[in-house]
């Protein structure tokens, strides 16, 4: 595996931590796509904080036509552009 070094990309941590802690989210779910699954734990360090879960979905991840269905209060997609309602 070759040795990312994650802070080469701008993966906005801060933003995500500041979007977990306005919506007082306690279960997160890390969507990737398939170039990152492998660096998820050292994603996951990154924006880890007290008292939440970070759950990281393993099935496809295509955008935002491509949202699990599970019990988690906010989804964080990485590598997509952002969904316009």
């Amino acid at each position: 595996m070759i040795n990312l070094d994650l802070e080469a990309y701008d993966l906005e941590i801060n933003k995500i931590k500041k979007k977990i802690k306005s919506k007082k989210a306690k279960k997160v779910l890390l969507q990737l796509p398939d170039g990152l699954k492998p660096y998820a734990s050292k994603i996951i360090e990154k924006i880890k904080t007290k008292n939440i879960e970070i759950f990281v979905w393993a099935g496809s991840c295509f955008g935002a036509c491509d949202l699990p269905q599970v019990k988690v209060d906010l989804i964080v997609q990485l590598g997509h552009n952002a969904f316009k309602k």
